[in-house]
């Protein structure tokens, strides 16, 4: 992938993004795969935001049965599925373990019906490419065997456990850019880096914006017959630009911390909890080690201010061991990494953020004296394939097109894959040399053979880094290939290297020797490369 923006041309676009998450990686994806010609911007890092803050998991969303958004559930459970096809080694089956209880919600007369309603919304969860990725209908656990299963979860008035399933995501941040691979595959200029910081309004529409690229502070204009504004968090902010008018929109935005410890659970299945307040608390098994999250609070300020702070997860460990009933289950001390996000929400008026429905919306602003424009607003990362979907049915009718969706019956690029055990053991067959070929094989797909040819010509590129075999050829292809331009680029969101916290000096200085010859990076970029890195793999205070 290059960016195109470094070498512009006087190319007018069928469509505009603004927004490289994983609602506007989907959409460009739909867009160029449907034939229209589409440019897409991002001013940060393709996935940097909200679509990196997630809990790792494809979900059709059980908790919306409890405010009745059937149709929400049964979307997010089909595109559950869909994923899991079209992306066989980012998706898998995930058991989850919910403890039951004598009083209070959780007890089996008010779950069991709704795991029930849920299983018969996903009546389509066998019919996947992969016979792997099939998954169970629930089951009742009666409470010895719960607690044998996972001794983690609160014995005091424990009548037993019922274990479903649903997905995890591997890895959120290379599941985005498999999107925005797939799109560039189809024809689609893409760009990270590269901030909106005006609209082009002609005879009263809007077509076009001026950028600013980031990484060496020119600017171009790019024109468009439509813009398409995926900015997440930031679409309010994007939408006062385009109005002249900024400040004068508003979304809500709730905030979502998650922690990443030691492995704290005995079992491969997910456990849920539930906080004081009765919020979800799940303690998720993600390579070797125990994922929890997450927060669900309204943020008040600016998007671009957010950060996750000790304070904040202090208070969010207090509820965790409040969720297991065990003040001594978790300190601060035992926290290896932390992040957090933005969630862009739908205000429905509800006064809490965790009851704000998940559902997204589609705004033409041709209703509102702003032709050329659309705004896409909340969701969800499991629904983005199918929001893209119902964009591009707004685009057709702008265009006087029929829209015709293949994207569902696709693989993504690099994930060509029907049988993704039988490809991770060719992978290991192959390359036995390689320790973590496991790990890599699912990480990067199809795309494997090049990445460990890269390995092979330097053996300085392929010695192991960490306990996944993750390795300093990694970072090259980054760069070579996934547009990678900084350091945490690299550490956060093309590899795992930096996802499980620092990994040290000794590997940092590693891959920024590597980062810097392919980038030409002078010593003085190199110390402020590793200090920015550092500072976004470490836990706060």
């Amino acid at each position: 992938m290059n960016r195109f923006i470094e070498h512009p041309t006087n190319k007018t676009y069928d469509i505009i993004i603004i927004g490289g998450g994983i609602s506007g990686a989907a959409v460009a994806y739909e867009a160029a795969s449907q034939g229209y010609s589409v440019a897409l911007v991002e001013k940060g890092d393709f996935g940097a935001g909200t679509s990196a803050a997630t809990s790792k998991l494809i979900h059709g969303g059980l908790r919306y049965l409890a405010n009745f958004e059937f149709g929400l559930v049964r979307e997010s459970l089909k595109e559950r599925k869909t994923l899991e096809n079209i992306a066989p080694n980012f998706v898998y089956p995930m058991p989850f373990l919910v403890p039951l209880h004598k009083t209070g919600i959780r007890n089996k007369w008010v779950l069991e019906p709704g795991m029930i309603l849920y299983d018969l919304l996903s009546y389509d969860k066998g019919l996947t490419w992969d016979k792997s990725k099939r998954l169970p209908l629930h089951r009742l656990l009666s409470r010895e065997k719960a607690l044998e299963m996972e001794p983690i979860i609160q014995a005091d008035d424990l009548t037993g456990a019922i274990l479903y399933y649903d997905c995890a995501n591997l890895n959120p941040e290379r599941l985005t850019l498999a999107f925005i691979k797939s799109a560039v595959r189809h024809g689609a200029d893409v760009a990270n880096y590269a901030r909106v910081e005006d609209f082009i309004r002609e005879t009263g529409a809007i077509s076009g914006v001026v950028v600013r690229d980031l990484l060496n502070g020119t600017t171009l204009t790019l024109r468009g017959k439509l813009v398409i504004n995926c900015g997440g968090p930031w679409a309010d902010i994007l939408l006062g630009i385009a109005r002249g008018k900024p400040g004068s929109n508003h979304i809500r935005r709730s905030e979502g911390i998650h922690i990443i410890t030691r492995k704290i659970t005995n079992a491969s299945a997910a456990v849920g909890g539930l906080t004081p307040t009765g919020r979800p608390c799940n303690l998720i098994p993600w390579r070797g080690h125990t994922l929890i999250g997450t927060t669900d609070r309204e943020y008040i300020g600016d998007p671009d201010k957010y950060s996750v702070t000790r304070e904040k997860i202090e208070e969010y460990i207090a509820e965790v061991n409040a969720s297991f009933g065990n003040p001594n289950l978790l300190k601060y001390a035992d926290v290896l990494a932390a992040y957090g996000g933005l969630r862009p929400l739908v205000d429905d008026q509800t006064k809490s953020v965790y009851k704000t429905s998940r559902k997204y919306e589609i705004f033409d602003h041709a209703t509102e004296g702003l032709p050329g424009l659309v705004t896409v607003e909340g969701g969800k990362y499991t629904t983005s394939r199918n929001l893209a979907e119902n964009v591009l049915k707004v685009v057709a009718k702008q265009f006087g097109q029929a829209a015709k969706s293949a994207t569902a019956q696709k693989h993504l690029v690099g994930s060509e894959i029907a049988d993704m055990e039988a490809f991770v053991a060719a992978a290991k067959a192959k390359s036995p040399e390689f320790a973590g070929v496991d790990y890599l094989a699912r990480m990067y797909g199809t795309e494997l053979d090049p990445l460990l040819a890269l390995a092979r010509s330097d053996k300085m590129l392929a010695a192991p880094l960490n306990a996944d075999g993750e390795m300093a050829a990694q970072a090259l292809y980054a760069i070579r290939h996934e547009m990678a331009r900084t350091l945490t680029d690299i550490f956060i969101r093309r590899t795992g290297l930096g996802t499980l916290g620092y990994p040290g000096d000794d590997v940092a200085e590693k891959i920024a020797s590597v980062a810097s010859r392919a980038l030409g990076w002078i010593p003085a970029r190199v110390e402020r490369e590793l200090e920015s890195a550092k500072m976004a793999m470490s836990v706060p205070g």
